[in-house]
């Protein structure tokens, strides 16, 4: 074995121990920020207390920004089946890095509402195959793979700020297909989508007004709840204001 390729193999053997030992360390910080009376109230809110450590969310993102991106490491966290850990993943792992493989790998995993949502929203929706997945995922049968579908939506209205509105448009009829799971963690995701569409300027909000019309026309008891409170939020005053603020800035 040649000189160079001895020493690449020492810096590579070296670059997993320190990645271990980093796994290690975060680990330690977040156990030490463990709150056992905090899981008990997250699991009455539906997420799953198994491996969960009870650390709060701005303590994990405030750990975020002292590692950094990391994506190797956000492997490793994601690895360890913890809660947290998890969450933490999606905060430092590096959108450009992330795979398909990986995405789909991922996904499998979700077991909670609230993993599903933080994933998609801190690193998924960032992705370049984000568009695709929320086609792809929301045609799919398990409840946080579907979720994972319709809070991509949600996540993209969000950071695609170049997103041209019929992009958007696009995902109207999916959105009112979705509409009929009676599923809480289904329904409340698609909701989500749709609000959140209809927020992002006047004409998204006429077409989602537009689709929750249709929507609230079909007889299941989920597409009239999604329509109901979308129509509440969308011509609601506080976010109709928001809207013609949006036209004076853009004019």
């Amino acid at each position: 074995m040649s000189s160079t390729r001895k020493r690449r193999g020492r810096e590579g053997s070296a670059e997993h121990a320190s990645s271990k030992a980093s796994v290690g360390s975060v680990l330690k910080k977040l156990r030490s920020n463990a709150n056992p009376a905090n899981v008990e109230g997250m699991a009455r809110f539906g997420i799953n207390p198994e491996g969960t450590l009870g650390a709060s969310i701005p303590t994990i993102r405030n750990l975020a920004k002292t590692i950094g991106k990391d994506h190797e490491l956000a492997l490793s966290l994601w690895k360890t089946g913890i809660h947290e850990a998890r969450i933490l993943a999606s905060l430092v792992d590096d959108p450009t890095a992330v795979t398909e493989r990986q995405m789909e790998s991922w996904v499998k995993d979700f077991d909670s509402w609230d993993i599903c949502d933080q994933v998609c929203s801190n690193l998924f929706g960032r992705t370049p195959f984000a568009r695709h997945k929320v086609i792809e995922w929301s045609g799919r049968e398990e409840e946080f793979v579907k979720r994972a579908g319709f809070v991509l939506v949600a996540a993209l209205t969000v950071h695609d700020k170049k997103a041209e509105d019929s992009e958007f448009i696009a995902f109207l009829p999916m959105i009112e297909c979705g509409s009929t799971d009676g599923r809480n963690f289904v329904k409340k995701a698609v909701n989500w989508a749709l609000r959140q569409i209809g927020k992002r300027d006047a004409a998204l909000n006429r077409a989602a007004i537009a689709a929750c019309e249709s929507i609230r026309k079909k007889d299941s008891p989920s597409a009239r709840w999604i329509a109901a409170d979308a129509l509440r939020e969308l011509r609601g005053e506080a976010v109709q204001r928001h809207l013609r603020v949006k036209r004076r800035i853009a004019r």
